[in-house]
């Protein structure tokens, strides 16, 4: 009997040893690149998942990747490498792993995580690579007019959801969101460009990836007044369809004044649009009650747009709800900037995929995305805007009419005047004011 345990024991030993060397033996069978703006991504196709670790060398400038108990059996010659930071991909062997260098042009930053499988692609390792003098934390700029009376276009910034190696859902017929929804965010900015008043800017202007924060940053980088974030939702149920409007949540507006609150201190971020204020300088308790005000008028703004928006596809397309829905979604929560996510329609619903795949429904889309926007910004435009002034609220007339939402602390934010000179200007013993109060804004 002893012998036999010690014999089982053995075998088991070996079949877990082996088994080990098994998960983590890989191929590499192929290897992608994605050109973005500020980044390049590398992205390694493999048969399985595989540990591995990056390291930067100097003199000359290379990152070094080494993969364990791997091979490489993808042909690295014909990448485009022309528009990227690398020089050059070259292979070989480090003991028991494969040994990838990539010789660089000029140097970067390196990082590296692996994938599982989705939809389209299997394991993955992705190495993203962003340029050492561009900085990674972004710092709004504040608006400046160039001259006293010169206004300036209502900025819009469109997110077209996913991109590069993450195609977002895949529908019938193999129709990818990432470039149904590109395709809606194009239609979507030409239409701003030729409204007077306006400009849009993408938050990707082609097929890249960009993080959920990311495009948050950009966004308020932009100093956009409005973000509008474009989907196509996807359900194991191919019946399921319907098109859906979003805007944050209360409890997805509490965690993110949270996660403001808690990084602070090394922050100094801008809330507030038109002459905006720094938390940096604010105790915890003053910076807590600028964040809520912030977004409490932030989201006021956005359930306004998009009712306009799910009133308007719902005279061409099947809702999934009768009314606007809301959820804790990253690209929400812009404290200061109004926000709203775009469900296109259920791209695994085989008929809602063949319409979203034409040319003709997705500027339809565009069209009613676009519609919603303008007929809110009609009726409440930013102050000092092209908008404003056509409508009589230019920076000489300086008034303000208040909609639900807003207070008098972030009106004056807004509108870059210190509230004391807002309270005084309207002879305010306080703080109160009324939706359908005209304020008198003076000069800053």
């Amino acid at each position: 009997m002893t012998a036999f345990l010690t014999g089982f024991r053995t075998v088991l030993l070996l079949t877990l040893c082996f088994g080990v060397s098994a998960v983590h033996a890989a191929n590499i069978k192929n290897v992608r690149i994605w050109l973005a703006p500020d980044n390049a991504r590398l992205v390694f196709d493999l048969s399985g998942p595989a540990d591995h670790k990056i390291f930067t060398l100097k003199k000359p400038d290379r990152i070094v990747l080494d993969v364990d108990s791997s091979t490489m059996s993808a042909d690295i010659s014909k990448l485009a490498l022309s528009k990227s930071p690398i020089k050059q991909i070259r292979k070989g062997k480090n003991g028991k792993q494969l040994r990838i260098v990539l010789d660089l042009k000029r140097a970067v930053r390196p990082k590296s995580f692996a994938l599982k499988p989705n939809q389209q692609y299997g394991h993955r390792l992705v190495v993203d690579l962003f340029d050492e003098d561009k900085p990674q934390t972004v710092k709004k700029a504040v608006y400046q007019p160039k001259a006293v009376g010169m206004a300036r276009d209502i900025i819009v910034s469109i997110d077209a959801g996913h991109g590069g190696d993450d195609p977002g859902a895949i529908g019938s017929g193999r129709v990818r969101e990432k470039d149904v929804v590109l395709a809606i965010a194009q239609d979507l900015k030409k239409l701003f460009d030729s409204t007077p008043g306006y400009k849009a800017v993408l938050t990707r202007t082609s097929d890249y990836y960009i993080s959920l924060r990311g495009r948050t940053k950009k966004a308020r980088k932009q100093n956009a007044d409005l973000f509008v974030s474009i989907h196509a939702d996807a359900f194991k149920d191919a019946r399921a369809r319907g098109a859906s409007v979003w805007v944050l949540s209360g409890r997805g507006a509490t965690s993110e004044v949270g996660r403001w609150l808690a990084r602070k201190e090394n922050s100094a971020d801008l809330i507030g649009g038109v002459g905006s204020v720094s938390l940096e300088d604010k105790d915890d308790v003053l910076a807590g009650v600028l964040l809520d005000m912030s977004m409490t008028a932030s989201r006021s703004d956005s359930r306004q747009v998009a009712k306009n928006i799910h009133k308007n596809i719902s005279r061409f397309a099947r809702m999934h709800k009768p009314t606007v829905e809301q959820a804790g979604f990253v690209v929400l929560k812009s404290p200061d900037i109004p926000s709203l996510l775009v469900e296109t329609g259920f791209i695994s619903n085989p008929g809602e995929a063949k319409k979203l795949k034409t040319r003709s429904y997705q500027r339809q889309m565009a069209k009613a995305i676009h519609a919603g926007i303008t007929s809110h910004f009609a009726r409440k435009p930013p102050m000092m805007t092209y908008v404003a002034e056509a409508q009589g609220s230019s920076p000489s007339a300086r008034t303000y009419k208040v909609v639900r939402g807003d207070t008098l602390s972030v009106i004056a934010s807004r509108n870059g005047v210190a509230l004391k000179a807002l309270r005084d200007a309207n002879k305010l013993t306080n703080d109160r004011i009324r939706v359908g109060q005209v304020l008198r804004i003076p000069s800053s």
